[in-house]
């Protein structure tokens, strides 16, 4: 009979109290593992229903996860181990639902050159995760050859039809700014580079809608809204500080995320601008430097959690109806009060 939905090689690791990759190795039939604990492992995973009485593994063809290369680089740690989060959460979350997940990493080069990895012709598998920021002409040769369901996860692009699980960037980036706003902030800037992802469009969006919303007109001589890219930011936060003398700084600034925020902070350290004192910051992402840099930087934490059970239960149902229509899923982030705001009086 087949297995029951939630039972995986964690169900069995668990139940014998060895690793998950040891299971892998013995249902796979792979070299690393003594006979005798394979033989436990095969009638584990019998007894529990995740084998066939055939001996032959009931678990589906597994998920590709294609992960950029970039995100996975150590040279920025703190978003390093802020997608690494996401990445484990995301196959937990696969793995509790009983799919098995391959992580495939997507170099520089292929993705620039349009080359899908060369695992796609040798194994069978059921349905694809596009993981964070994929160039869109790669998404759309993955989507146009492969044809397997596709999701987009934590990023997505207006034009391209496939449905797609976000942080609910809009919301959370219009709560931000309104929290300023009820702090008594009015000359409030907006720092998110709208050139280089959707993500941060959306957040430029909540901004608007915050202080619109509040009677209030947004300063485009207080925002900073293209980037060259990632290596360019601290010398663009810099030249964004040298607009302004002495007492015409924004009294607050809403940036599209932590890393850009954490940056700012710096800059303006360096000038002697003090936060909150003289600037009020507040970020966007939920790092874990955003709590211990000092002061502690105020920002919307994405809810990985729930980002993440969000993503599998979008997949589940691609899967299920694959001519089910094109949905877009957002999970909502959560204000996390530090000290980088300073109440008006």
């Amino acid at each position: 009979m087949p297995r029951p939905k939630k039972i995986s090689m964690q169900t069995i690791a668990d139940k014998l109290g060895i690793s998950r990759n040891a299971v892998s190795l013995a249902l796979s039939n792979k070299k690393g593992i003594g006979e005798e604990l394979r033989r436990q492992i095969i009638q584990t995973a019998q007894e529990v229903g995740y084998l066939l009485n055939d001996g032959q593994s009931s678990v589906s063809a597994p998920i590709l996860v294609l992960v950029p290369e970039r995100i996975l680089s150590h040279e920025d740690n703190e978003h390093f181990l802020f997608y690494h989060d996401l990445i484990w959460g995301l196959d937990s979350r696969l793995q509790e639902e009983g799919y098995s997940a391959v992580i495939v990493r997507i170099s520089i080069a292929q993705e620039e050159e349009r080359i899908l990895p060369e695992l796609v012709q040798h194994i069978d598998y059921q349905g694809i995760i596009a993981f964070g920021i994929l160039e869109k002409d790669y998404i759309l040769k993955v989507q146009q050859t492969l044809t397997k369901p596709m999701l987009l996860f934590d990023s997505y692009y207006r034009d391209i039809e496939a449905s797609a699980v976000t942080s609910a960037n809009i919301e959370g980036a219009s709560n931000a700014v309104n929290s300023l706003i009820k702090a008594g902030h009015k000359r409030i800037g907006c720092i998110a580079p709208v050139n280089l992802t959707t993500s941060h469009e959306e957040r430029w969006f909540g901004y608007t809608k915050a202080m619109l919303e509040n009677n209030l007109l947004p300063d485009f001589s207080l925002c900073l809204l293209e980037s060259e890219g990632f290596g360019r930011t601290q010398e663009e936060l810099s030249a964004y500080c040298d607009r302004f003398g002495e007492g015409e700084y924004p009294t607050a600034v809403f940036c599209g995320n932590d890393r850009i925020a954490l940056l700012l902070m710096k800059e303006l350290e360096k000038r002697d601008i003090q936060v909150p004192g003289d600037v009020s910051v507040i970020g966007f992402d939920g790092l874990a430097m955003s709590a211990e840099t000092n002061p502690p930087l105020t920002t919307m934490a994405v809810n990985k959690k729930a980002l993440c059970t969000a993503a599998v239960e979008v997949l589940g149902q691609m899967l299920r109806q694959p001519d089910s229509p094109v949905v877009r899923c957002s999970a909502a982030p959560v204000l996390r009060v530090g000290g980088s705001v300073r109440i008006l009086a």
